[in-house]
């Protein structure tokens, strides 16, 4: 069984996902961008995965942004997106949250049309290790 381990950014939230994840989405919808404060999410999407809470389950919160489905479960602590279940089970893990290497790639990007446009895969844009001086 394929098992990822994940965790918030100060370490509060603690968790585990057991089993395949279906597909993984880069979505650039503008609810995306905004709730990521960058050009996309990217969320790992499961009908079967389990998820199991380590530590800090008290910790998350969650929002449903009004009139839409988009919903976000975060750390109230740090604010870190982490895993939840949405519509008839739908297991959504930010691919961020995950400590776990993952061996799926992004299955699609989604909502291409909303893409901001400075996030252009096309223009050449120096690479860094690190933040440059």
């Amino acid at each position: 069984m394929d098992k990822y381990e994940g965790s918030c950014l100060c370490g509060a939230v603690t968790f585990e996902v057991q089993g395949r994840f279906d597909s993984f989405y880069l979505c650039h919808c503008q609810h995306c961008q905004k709730d990521s404060g960058s050009a996309h999410a990217a969320n790992l999407f499961s009908q079967s995965a389990q998820l199991v809470w380590h530590s800090g389950a008290d910790a998350v919160t969650s929002f449903t942004l009004p009139g839409t489905r988009h919903h976000k479960s975060f750390c109230k602590h740090c604010g870190s997106a982490v895993p939840n279940t949405q519509i008839a089970g739908l297991l959504v893990v930010p691919a961020g949250s995950l400590d776990t290497d993952l061996d799926i790639s992004p299955t699609a990007h989604i909502f291409s049309s909303s893409r901001a446009q400075w996030d252009n895969p096309n223009i050449e844009t120096p690479v860094f290790d690190r933040l440059p001086r």
